[in-house]
């Protein structure tokens, strides 16, 4: 019987997710504020076909996103597609729970890890996730038993072969690995946080020294930075946007545009739209592209409501290999904004 396979990789290039032997796509889909949510049926499955087409073969949901339709939606997909499982890569989250009141539906307490994780693969209708992330650090919760409700999600239950964190401190994921080895628990393997041109300095400094001592890896997200990097806020915010249609999420973001470092921002992009169009791609593209050319990123997520977008979006491949040593240094003389390293009082190596 031959080995089934719907899988081609096409142009995509993949790295390692941090330490470990599993590959991820450069580009993943996510479902943050669009699957579950604004988008529904036939268009979530429609995009990650495209993605998958793409050569995308990881895809990023939580149990908080859309109050857990987002996982429904995914889920739905993924069974309708009929992928075989071990040639996509799936990671959902826990912490924020699915906006119900019971004070243990949330958190990262043993209770809440282990059947949050079990409620999420029941929507998504999988029998594991490849990764779990901790979607935010608790600090109700001691450290050992965060590492202990993720080990036994491993280890004892099969319901995941990962896990990682979002959003947590250089110095959390310091203490969970230290955790790990010392009681011989599973350490996390992977960050989620936020990571674009604008938004640099805890991915560029603070972590630093994990992607040295533990070859940390990433799963970053916003690389547009909300869509501001795509120039399409250049003349103010168009109806159906993003900051449009989530305007009450994103309040301070908007007030922020119309500050005079907002304005400031919105010239950054007009002059690097020019540097994208002379390397033959779009704002987006170029944005996509200088993040990912961060060797730390294991994988940058997208986020899509129209199948355009996605074929848009993994035009920054292209563009990739254009980003020489001296366009870099154009880019980064137009963003000035170059994280300063942490102090070393004159005792580097």
């Amino acid at each position: 019987m031959p080995v089934e396979s719907k899988y081609d990789p096409k142009d995509m290039l993949f790295r390692h997710l941090g330490p470990t032997g599993l590959k991820v796509s450069i580009f993943s889909l996510g479902g943050w504020l669009t699957y579950g949510g604004s988008q529904k049926g036939s268009i979530v499955k429609e995009c990650m076909e495209a993605a998958w087409n793409n050569g995308i073969n990881t895809f990023d949901t939580a149990e908080t996103y859309a109050a857990g339709e987002c996982e429904i939606e995914m889920g739905q997909a993924l069974k309708d597609l009929k992928w075989p499982r071990d040639e996509y890569v799936l990671i959902t989250k826990i912490f924020f729970g699915t906006s119900r009141q019971e004070p243990n539906t949330r958190g990262l307490s043993k209770k809440h890890v282990v059947e949050g994780l079990k409620s999420s693969l029941a929507r998504l209708q999988q029998p594991y996730v490849d990764m779990v992330m901790a979607h935010r650090p608790d600090v109700a919760t001691p450290m050992k038993e965060i590492v202990e409700a993720f080990t036994q999600c491993i280890r004892n239950l099969n319901l995941a072969y990962y896990w990682g964190t979002s959003e947590w401190s250089a110095t959390q994921i310091t203490e969970a690995n230290l955790i790990a080895e010392k009681y011989g628990l599973i350490a996390p393997v992977a960050e989620q946080p936020q990571y674009n041109a604008f938004h640099r300095d805890r991915f560029e400094v603070e972590y630093a020294k994990l992607f040295k001592d533990y070859q940390y890896g990433t799963t970053t997200w916003s690389p547009l930075a909300g869509g501001l990097l795509t120039g399409k806020y250049n003349d103010g915010i168009p109806k159906g946007s993003r900051l449009d249609y989530h305007s009450n999420m994103f309040d301070s973001t908007i007030k922020s545009l119309q500050s005079d470092e907002g304005k400031a921002k919105i010239e950054k992009v007009r002059k690097l739209s020019e540097i994208a169009k002379k390397l033959g791609g779009s704002p987006t593209q170029l944005a996509l592209a200088w993040t990912v050319k961060n060797e730390n990123v294991s994988t940058v997520i997208l986020g899509a409501t129209k199948v355009e977008q996605i074929h848009d979006n993994c035009g920054a491949l292209k563009i990739l290999p254009k980003l020489t040593p001296d366009v870099m240094g154009e880019i980064e003389k137009i963003l000035d904004n170059t994280p300063k390293p942490a102090p070393s009082y004159g005792r580097e190596r």
